[in-house]
């Protein structure tokens, strides 16, 4: 370092980046010492303590639901009023006992499967509710809202049943508001409930409201046996005429048209119809096939090689013979030709013989012949007889018919109304009968017994339903208002969503923990505090192993996220390893770092890049050792442009020869766009991010624009972590029992 008044050398030009290896400024958390430490794919690890940790973080809100769920369940369920429930059970059968074997009026279907909806429909029915309360006389009970009369007085007064009064409908609408009807699941079964505070009251209910639920059954039974009989008796008197008329009308006709046997006439008539017909069919087949074989030979008169082959030729015995003999005398001609001539006596003989032989078996052909063609004509004739007596068979049939028909009409008239009749009059009498059976397809099974103890409240489940539901709700609401909150809380959120190593977790410290103005590592701090900064120095001093002076800015996302106080004790921590430290306050927009340090703003680096002021007045040695601090100086109204200038970037090459560190304290960011302009000339970067402070998105941008300006990223610090707070939900990276370690440690 140059004596004072020396100007410091700016003869070499080497910017600091020239000390990196090529490529340093594309960098990556990646490729650095730490890519160890960057979160693996796939997200931070989904262990049940990350779960735990979370909870624990919000435990102040999920212990609130769960108190307010549980207690307000708790208080319900204490001062709720009991509720005893009455149970009767019913069993319901699709068909009626089999008293008579009768079929009734109303009759139901074993394969409907409507019956049993049907019938638990009408168990929760207003109409026997209304029957229920009449028979109770409830209309007046104050469980169903009555006290005046008003209900009973309508009732008395011969109000319709129909109609309800405003009162009698409440009543109605309470009473069923408390009755259950349950059928029991794979039988025929039912259980009718009903809940009131009185006990009596729950079971008397049930049990009436099952006998009006029979008695209802029965009368509706009756009701509709009377009301069928009536209508027989009326439809019994009107097919009895019917029947009379028709009878009267047949017997007319009989003796008018001698129809006494009409019957026996037709059948003899249709009979012989059905032979004649079969008859005529017969001989017409039979005429087809003497036809076809007529025809046929006919065509063969001519081929007497294909004569000889007709069935009826081959069949003839005699013509057979002819053959024969032909055929012999032939072979005997051929013989004797050979030896004779056509004048010898003996040839002239057997050629007489041959012309006699071919001339009878001609002969005997021509019959064959003629006697086919006369069986074609017999079968012919036959069938002519056989049509014209099937038409005259027709012929009269046609006319019996037509003589049958009124007749037929009359007849199936009068056994018609006669049925209907019978069965009219067997209908009347056995509804009549099965209107006087009591019988019901309706049994109590069980009738309800007066409750000993209520059904509701169920305190025992309700507080186990207000504690689960509670604790679901309270563990909800706390991974509710994780997920709901994008800051960055943890170092296993800045590993993942800001892609960056992480450096190290500084604590956050309260009023008790320092009785220095400032909390620097050199002052009084809490042992915690001073070594989570030497953790943070050590990461960077291990993930910057470049030789000769190495460059840190010390940045943030937004402003208050404590980039101030770290740049200034990570500068002094390494102060106080035994290195030339030189701390900047490059902040020349809102400086703190002079107020930090008990130093005055100017000159500074302000005077030092516009040319006011020299490097030895500029640059401040501090209370403590190998320390050297550069204050801001004046707010310049340029400060950006200031600091992207050659001037600056000479300077903190000049700088390089003089310091084994330089720490920059740069403006947030987002801010402004001062940490990206002069973040590519320094060896690295130190992001702080405030705990709880800042959104990851943002800080994600943050992050990138220092990428897109060709940064080295060293890492993140997440600082001011309220350990003490949440001292589980850090424990994987800070316990109490580490204070007292360093306490021994400094003691021993």
């Amino acid at each position: 370092m140059p004596g004072p008044g020396q100007p410091l050398p700016t003869g070499d030009r080497r910017v600091h980046g020239d000390q990196r290896r090529p490529g340093d400024h594309n960098l990556r958390p990646a490729d650095n010492f730490y890519a160890a430490y960057v979160e693996p794919p796939g997200g931070p690890d989904r262990h049940l303590v990350s779960y735990l940790k979370r909870i624990y973080k919000h435990r102040w809100i999920a212990l609130t639901a769960f108190a307010v769920i549980f207690l307000y369940v708790a208080i319900v369920t204490f001062t709720a009023t009991p509720i005893y429930e009455g149970r009767v059970q019913l069993l319901v059968e699709s068909a009626n006992p089999n008293v008579v074997n009768f079929k009734e009026v109303v009759q139901q279907d074993n394969y409907n499967y409507d019956f049993y909806p049907t019938q638990y429909a009408i168990l929760k029915s207003r109409a026997l509710a209304r029957r229920t309360i009449e028979a109770l006389s409830l209309w007046d009970s104050p469980d169903f809202g009555g006290g005046e009369g008003e209900a009973r007085r309508s009732t008395e007064t011969g109000a319709a049943p129909s109609s309800e009064t405003a009162r009698q409908s409440g009543a109605i609408d309470a009473f069923l508001g408390n009755l259950t009807v349950v059928p029991v699941r794979n039988s025929r079964l039912v259980d009718v409930r009903f809940a009131s505070p009185n006990p009596q009251l729950a079971a008397t209910v049930p049990n009436t409201l099952a006998k009006q639920f029979i008695a209802q059954n029965l009368d509706y039974r009756f009701l509709s046996s009377k009301e069928a009989s009536d209508w027989l008796s009326e439809q019994l008197a009107v097919e009895r005429k019917k029947l009379e008329a028709s009878e009267q009308a047949l017997q007319n006709y009989r003796e008018k048209g001698d129809a006494v046997a009409l019957e026996d006439r037709q059948n003899i008539v249709v009979q012989r119809l059905a032979d004649l017909n079969a008859a005529y069919t017969q001989a017409r087949t039979e005429r087809f096939e003497k036809e076809a074989l007529y025809s046929q030979l006919r065509g063969l008169q001519n081929d007497r090689a294909a004569l000889d082959t007709f069935p009826a030729i081959l069949s003839n015995t005699f013509i057979q013979q002819l053959k024969s003999q032909l055929a012999d005398l032939q072979r005997q001609k051929a013989q004797m030709a050979e030896r004779l001539g056509d004048k010898h006596p003996d040839m002239i003989k057997l050629n007489s013989a041959i012309e006699n032989t071919e001339a009878k078996l001609q002969g005997e052909l021509g019959k064959v012949v003629q006697s086919v063609r006369n069986e074609f004509l017999s079968a012919q004739s036959k069938e002519n007889s056989l049509s014209a007596e099937l038409e005259a068979q027709k012929a009269g049939a046609l006319a019996l018919n037509r003589k049958g028909i009124a007749y037929g009409v009359l007849r199936r008239d009068t056994e018609s109304n006669k049925q209907i009749y019978e069965a009219l009059l067997q209908r009347a009498k056995e509804t009549g009968i099965s209107g006087e059976l009591k019988a019901s397809n309706i049994r109590v099974v069980d009738e309800a017994e007066v409750p000993r103890s209520p059904v509701r409240p169920n305190k025992p489940r309700n507080l186990l339903i207000g504690l689960i539901g509670g604790l679901v709700a309270g563990v909800g609401l706390a991974f509710f208002m994780d997920y709901i909150d994008n800051r960055l809380k943890n170092p296993d959120e800045v590993k993942q969503h800001l892609g960056v190593s992480f450096l190290g977790l500084v604590p956050a410290l309260h009023d008790a923990d320092t009785k220095s103005a400032q909390p620097l590592v050199a002052e009084k701090v809490p042992h915690h505090f001073a070594e989570a900064i030497r953790r943070v120095r050590t990461a960077v001093q291990f993930s910057t192993a470049a030789e000769g002076c190495r460059t840190v800015l010390v940045t943030s996302t937004q402003p208050t996220e404590g980039k101030t106080l770290i740049a200034a004790n990570l500068a002094m921590s390494l102060a106080q390893s035994g290195q030339r430290v030189l701390l900047i306050d490059a902040d020349m927009r809102k400086p703190r770092q002079h107020e930090l340090l008990n130093m005055t703003q100017a000159p500074g680096l302000s005077n030092l890049l516009s040319g006011g002021a020299k490097a030895n007045d500029a640059i401040r040695k501090t209370a403590w050792s190998n320390f050297w601090m550069m204050p801001s100086g004046p707010n310049p109204p340029n400060p950006a442009e200031l600091l992207g200038s050659a001037r600056f970037q000479n300077l903190l090459t000049t700088l390089g020869e003089h310091f084994e560190w330089v720490v920059l304290d740069s403006p947030p960011v987002m801010a402004v766009t001062d940490a990206s302009v002069i973040a590519h000339l320094t060896t690295g970067v130190v992001f702080v991010v405030g705990n709880e402070q800042v959104n990851r998105h943002v800080a994600r941008n943050a992050v990138e624009q220092l990428w897109a300006s060709k940064a080295t990223i060293l890492g993140a610090v997440l600082n001011r972590v309220d350990v003490q707070r949440n001292p589980y939900y850090y424990a994987n990276y800070y316990k109490h029992e580490y204070t007292g370690y360093y306490g021994e440690e400094k003691s021993a």
